[in-house]
């Protein structure tokens, strides 16, 4: 055999021998033979089944196995060794998280042996560093997070690379001259990662879309989708299947349902909606008793399991909204169309129904399918126009002015439908009374929105805020998801269901807050629970109207945990739930559908549903919504800048909202746009910063960036391709004099 031959052998022993041992230990110390072995890793040769028989043995000599049953074998439990995830950080050294155990493992980069953000890493701890933490090596790469990034294309005469624009990602991309695909020296691309060669300092991979100029509006959005693998248009094939869908409001159909298409029923939304998720009925009953109905649309009764269309739903799992555009979950005919309770239409829904008093108890409760018509729609500002009719004490039919109206003309509004909207407002008060004395807290953050001209660009800036007409929709959702959770999951046996859990703020992170508000003149009181979220709630409504605001909602939200999908009741702590669930939005959000179906299948009186089918989906949509997040923030970044490029011979006052060794972030004030100050770029002095006083000081002339400090700032570069938003400080409020 020539030298080569046998070097490739080698390899290929190596490889697959790493491959048996990642098996074992995914198998959980669960006995495993050949057969088991070779079908996991699709091995249906003889040669290779037989060259796993051999290698089993050579690693029981070499005592990493244990032959527990005659020919089953478990991994040798070892101290040193761990599988985790790791996070890299933007100097390329990583962080091996593991769940057993407390502290991290540290990587330097000379250890990483191409472990890329996110990988599923076995790895080997050798030894704690200076500081006491746990050092080691990664010895296997178990499973890719991802394999494709965004990045800018360099071409040279016989190769090109790309540049990619995630800051955890710390190598360029080698690309062969022949996987370039038509893309042109300097193009924003979305390459794909096919091989990592053991002694390459860069992985080898192709182009597989060409995105445009870098800069360019429908570039940097269709980056930011690519750069979280979210797509922003279904294949032909989806759009074909979704247009031949029965959406007639069929005869036979309306006879399995209840009919309520002559109680009265409205939707309230955003003015610029296009897919209305949900409607509310009300009727008045004898002594006192409200009949309320909260009707979702029946999404499930089109979107069969099992179909292209739902497995195509599943796998978006939810809608993306970016600051131009929404990504829908669902094709246009189905979220804007036959699934939307439009007004003047009939519609397929899925209903709660609730006999209510007028303290807002719940006297009586029904889910089942409807049948229902919308009489009205309106948006959340011509509500909250009705709302604040009545304590002007205008007469009970109200007239929506022209600059109110989202027809842009004025029109009378029912009496019957104006008093259904007080009584509703009146009883969603109740409720979140109830919810706020529970322990609810309460996160009402001002939200950024730009208006955009014709072309995209931002014209303006303005803040949107959560008014009655908004609670009122939110308590009434509340109530419904609520409602759905807790009759399901107080059954017995048990059930299988889809739950949203929020599980306690983590005591170091409540402390970081409590350091970081104390510069303020804020504390919390963290007792227990009830005293935490009551101090909590006190500490949002303190801050409400003044400069330091926006950031203390910031830090407050980070401080909880992540609200997430699973089949694990543990109830909702941010909203003081023993059980909760989402039920009411399945046009954007697949667990809606899941929720649905289960429910359905109950009221059917079936059995349980499998419990980790069901946790493996709650998982993955639980995943798709951090992706869809990271892109929603990432588009209103790039936005920012782009608003902000326009502005760069503009002073502004904005508030430090973050000090490091690195810089100072500056959240200006009218219109919550952040961004960096450098600390070498600071002039007069050379400034170091002091952790436990949240502060950059110059060593010379003492001058302190404290957080919370107003300053005066001025944009120094705008980076639309790299979204980073730099500033030049120009000093405290109180000592810069503006023209």
């Amino acid at each position: 055999m020539s030298r080569r031959n046998k070097t490739r052998k080698k390899s290929n022993d190596s490889s697959l021998t790493k491959r048996i041992l990642t098996t074992l230990r995914k198998q959980n110390s669960k006995p495993t033979n050949y057969k088991q072995i070779a079908s996991i890793l699709d091995v249906t040769d003889t040669t290779t089944r037989n060259l796993i028989i051999k290698i089993l043995k050579k690693l029981q000599s070499e005592d990493k196995i244990e032959e527990i049953i005659r020919g089953k074998y478990i991994i040798k439990a070892s101290k040193n060794y761990y599988i985790g995830i790791a996070d890299v950080t933007s100097r390329g050294q990583a962080y091996i998280i593991v769940d057993d155990l407390d502290d991290d493992i540290f990587i330097n980069n000379k250890n990483l042996n191409h472990t890329l953000h996110g990988d599923t890493v076995e790895v080997y701890v050798f030894k704690r560093n200076k500081g006491g933490k746990q050092e080691g090596e990664v010895t296997q790469i178990i499973e890719r997070k991802r394999t494709e990034f965004v990045g800018v294309i360099k071409i040279q005469e016989r190769f090109a690379f790309v540049e990619c624009q995630d800051v955890k990602m710390y190598t360029d991309v080698f690309i062969p001259k022949e996987n370039i695909n038509n893309a042109q020296n300097g193009e924003k691309v979305l390459v794909e990662i096919e091989s990592w060669p053991e002694k390459a300092s860069s992985p080898y991979g192709n182009v597989i879309k060409v995105l445009g100029k870098p800069g360019e509006h429908n570039t940097e959005i269709h980056s930011i989708l690519a750069q979280y693998g979210l797509p922003y248009e279904f294949e032909k094939e989806i759009e074909d299947y979704a247009s031949n869908i029965n959406t007639s409001i069929n005869k036979e159909e309306i006879k399995k349902r209840r009919d309520m298409r002559d109680d009265l029923t409205f939707t309230i939304d955003p003015k610029d909606a296009k897919d209305f998720d949900d409607a509310l009925s009300f009727k008045v009953l004898d002594g006192g008793i409200y009949e309320i109905g909260i009707h979702i649309a029946d999404v499930s009764h089109y979107l069969t399991p099992g179909t292209i269309l739902d497995k195509e739903a599943f796998n978006r799992a939810t809608s993306v909204y970016l600051v131009d555009r929404v990504v829908p979950m669902l094709p246009e005919v189905l979220s804007n169309n036959a699934c939307s309770l439009r007004p003047n239409e009939e519609k397929f829904t899925f209903s709660a129904v609730f006999k209510i008093n007028n303290k807002a108890e719940i006297i009586d409760k029904w889910f089942g399918r409807t049948v229902t018509y919308s009489d009205a729609r309106f948006a959340y500002e011509e509500a909250q126009y009705i709302i604040e009719s009545e304590y002007l004490k205008e007469p009970q039919t109200v007239t929506i002015p022209s600059e109110t109206s989202i027809t842009g003309k004025s029109y009378e509004v029912k009496n019957t439908i104006t008093e259904a909207i007080l009584k509703l407002n009146e009883l969603a008060k109740v409720l979140r009374k109830k919810r706020m004395k529970e322990g609810a807290i309460s996160f009402d953050k001002v939200e950024v929105k730009f208006n955009l001209d014709e072309n995209n660009n931002p014209a303006g800036v303005y803040f949107k805020e959560s008014k009655d007409a908004n609670k009122l929709i939110e308590e009434f959702m509340l109530l419904a998801n609520r409602s759905v959770a807790e009759f399901i999951g107080k059954q017995n046996p048990k059930k299988t269901f889809i739950y949203r859990v929020h599980d306690e703020p983590n005591d170091e992170k409540i402390a970081a807050l409590q350091n970081i508000i104390k510069q303020f003149g804020y504390k919390l009181d963290t007792r227990d629970r009830k005293s935490t979220s009551n101090s909590l709630n006190n500490l949002l409504k303190d801050v409400q109207g003044k400069k330091e605001q926006n950031l203390v909602d910031t830090l407050a939200i980070r401080t909880m945990s992540k609200a997430v999908y699973t089949t694990q009741n543990i109830g909702h702590y941010g909203l003081a739930f023993d059980y909760y669930t989402h039920f009411t939005s399945p046009i954007r959000r697949y667990p809606d559908i899941m929720a649905h179906r289960l429910l359905s299948y109950y009221l059917e009186e079936g059995k349980t549903a499998n419990e980790d089918q069901y946790e493996q989906k709650c998982r993955h949509s639980s995943e798709m919504e951090g992706l869809a997040s990271q892109a929603e923030r990432a588009s209103i970044k790039y936005m920012q800048v782009k608003y902000m490029s326009d502005h760069q011979d503009q002073n502004f006052l904005g508030v430090i909202s973050g000090v490091t060794d690195w810089g100072i972030y500056v959240e200006i004030v009218s219109n919550k746009c952040e961004g960096m100050v450098r600390l070498q770029d600071i002039k007069g002095d050379h400034y170091t910063f002091h952790k436990d006083e949240y502060a950059a000081i110059g060593d010379r002339t003492k001058t302190n960036y404290q957080l919370g400090d107003e300053v005066y700032v001025r944009v120094k570069n705008a980076d639309l391709v790299r979204k980073q938003l730099d500033f030049e400080i120009l000093g405290h409020k109180t000592d810069v004099v503006i023209n």
